[in-house]
């Protein structure tokens, strides 16, 4: 299939299966010219609605699997909307570089795998995805991604980049309460992470030539993002060496204090 028909039926696609149609092979040329989206379609169970109705416990709210389960249905939704961000970038960005859309569409089905997971363990306490109202956070920030290195520095190291910290506090604190079969989920979403900064650090540096990374990053990214949004309370400075962030970069990110969407401490 060409990578423009696959991609805009994820984005538009108004069931959750539509979502989740692997990419199989896909012809990734693609001479028309670039496509930008302003929303996705979705099911009525998944309509986007304002952040204010759609709260999600603590770290702490692991231990509680009502709670548990509020948490697991908000990480399926970050899932969902990566799905059809990979897509929408496929989309809006038709001449960027062969290696760089066939890591878009790579991701894509890593993160339509992630969102399985998570479904998954939502069925085990009795949770379907779309049972409890969702927010469109990363959809809300279409004007942080006009180009392929805004889109790396917005998605790929804002976001990806602190759930190398999320991922884990997570996984810890379902394995504490004694929730293993989450744990794993989590543990899984983790390590693909990885893989996923590691590609937009790889072009990060290719989009931005000669610069120092870090500056590339901090002037590139807008804010609301940007280091203080790329971490978390404690920084997994394992999980970016993996990535492949050189020291500097790692010790600068942790000499940022971490802050909320809302803008305060974490």
């Amino acid at each position: 299939m060409n990578a423009r028909l696959y991609a805009h039926a994820i984005v538009t696609a108004d069931t959750l299966e539509g979502k989740l149609v692997p990419p199989g092979e896909l012809v990734l040329e693609d001479p028309e010219p670039a496509l930008r989206l302003s929303a996705p379609g979705r099911p009525a169970n998944l309509a986007i609605v304002a952040s204010r109705h759609a709260k999600v416990p603590p770290v702490a709210g692991m231990s509680d699997p009502s709670q548990r389960a509020r948490i697991l249905h908000a990480l399926a939704n970050h899932e969902l909307q990566a799905i059809e961000l990979f897509a929408w970038a496929v989309l809006a960005f038709p001449d960027a570089p062969l290696a760089f859309r066939r890591g878009l569409v790579a991701i894509l089905a890593d993160e339509q795998r992630h969102l399985n997971l998570y479904r998954e363990r939502l069925a085990s306490l009795g949770t379907s995805f779309g049972d409890l109202p969702v927010t469109g956070h990363f959809w809300n920030k279409l004007d942080h991604l006009g180009s392929p290195l805004e889109f790396v520095c917005a998605m790929g190291l804002t976001f990806e980049n602190a759930n190398l910290d999320f991922a884990g506090d997570y996984a810890t604190a379902a394995r504490a309460c004694g929730d293993h079969a989450t744990a794993a989920a989590l543990d899984q979403v983790h390590e693909d992470e990885i893989a996923h900064v590691h590609f937009s650090w790889v072009w990060l540096q290719k989009l931005s030539g000669d610069r120092d990374p870090w500056e590339a990053y901090t002037s590139t990214v807008k804010f609301p993002l940007g280091p203080r949004r790329a971490r978390g309370a404690v920084l997994d400075r394992d999980a970016r060496r993996r990535a492949g962030f050189s020291e500097a970069f790692i010790d600068a990110l942790d000499a940022v204090s971490p802050t909320r969407p809302s803008g305060e401490p974490r």
